[in-house]
């Protein structure tokens, strides 16, 4: 007899948007809200990044693994992200 190797859980990570000054998201409203899907929490940082910079704001981050950042922290983050980024045109 032969078995199958154990499938590895793909973790998936949640970001959700909304129109520049929106709150945080209550579950009641995360459920009515669109997001996009990626595979690793990098990407999902990368889109809230790009999201930002095209005049809207990314409300949470959530993947499958516990993962939920927040409005409050993304802004830090984003912060963080654009002062380690070279300037533009330098490469």
């Amino acid at each position: 007899m032969f078995s199958l190797p154990p499938r590895r859980r793909t973790i998936m990570y949640r970001v959700y948007s909304g129109p520049r000054g929106s709150e945080v998201l209550s579950p009641t409203e995360k459920i009515r809200n669109l997001y996009k899907e990626f595979g690793s929490l990098d990407e999902a940082i990368g889109w809230a990044h790009h999201v930002n910079e095209t005049g809207r704001a990314v409300l949470l981050i959530e993947g499958d693994d516990g993962t939920h950042i927040d409005i409050r922290k993304l802004v830090d983050e984003l912060i963080h992200r654009n002062r380690n980024e070279p300037p533009p045109g330098v490469h």
